[in-house]
């Protein structure tokens, strides 16, 4: 997959995606990853990326001219989103759609925002992460390449993963996890979990989940059209874990 991300810090958007799992999906060739920085294409000396906004106001606004200039010469894969507050959520669901698309693009903004003929005339769309101000759009960039590279085929060792993690297939947050030692400052790990019986620690696991999800986020269970008979009976035989 390629995806192409547009700022004027590249090494932000870079570096974060050289390591850990966004740095092996590059390194294997699954993700093709091209960071364009835009005072590339301003005109002057001084490599200006932004003006005073016409009309007065506080802040600059990011010049309309070098980002349209950026991605032209860049050839970048549609579509191409502009990282902003007035675009679609993004969530588990539209990572899933962007890792089935190919390839797509990313605008990060900066200062008092982007002159609007480029949100009118240039990109496709506008992704939001949520209703929270940061000083630029390369942390949301960064989180959406993650999130998205990491459901590539071949990305995770465990192909499971992207199943039966929180928001996966199942639409529930993920059950309680935990490993060794089996006991720690008194608290112990639940006997299901040592029984070895697979099964039962199936039931349990998807039991925890549905606790958790009730708990935490009942509107995740509202969009799976509530709980089922099963649902049920699997809540009333394994009662939630001391560790939600």
């Amino acid at each position: 997959m390629r995806i192409d991300v547009f700022t004027i810090f590249p090494g932000l958007v870079d570096g974060f995606c050289s390591e850990s799992l966004l740095g092996k999906c590059r390194t294997n060739g699954l993700l093709d990853l091209r960071c364009h920085d835009l005072r590339e294409h301003t005109t002057d000396v001084h490599r200006t990326i932004d003006d005073s906004p016409f009309g007065g106001g506080a802040g600059m606004v990011m010049r309309a001219d070098p980002i349209f200039a950026s991605v032209e010469a860049a050839n970048s894969p549609r579509p191409l989103f502009l990282l902003g507050p007035a675009g679609r959520r993004f969530d588990q669901q539209l990572a899933n759609e962007l890792a089935a698309c190919g390839g797509f693009s990313l605008l990060c903004g900066r200062y008092e925002g982007i002159d609007h003929r480029v949100r009118e005339h240039l990109v496709d769309d506008e992704l939001s992460i949520g209703d929270v101000v940061l000083s630029g759009g390369e942390v949301a960039a960064c989180l959406v390449i993650e999130a998205v590279a990491r459901l590539l085929p071949g990305a995770m060792g465990n192909e499971a993963s992207p199943i039966t993690e929180s928001f996966g297939a199942s639409g529930l947050l993920e059950e309680p996890q935990f490993t060794r030692p089996n006991e720690f400052r008194g608290w112990v790990v639940p006997e299901v979990l040592r029984s070895g019986d697979h099964a039962r620690v199936a039931r349990w696991r998807h039991a925890q989940a549905l606790h958790r999800t009730l708990r935490y986020r009942p509107d995740l269970i509202e969009r799976r059209d509530g709980l089922s008979d099963d649902d049920r009976r699997l809540l009333e035989e394994f009662p939630p874990t001391a560790y939600p």
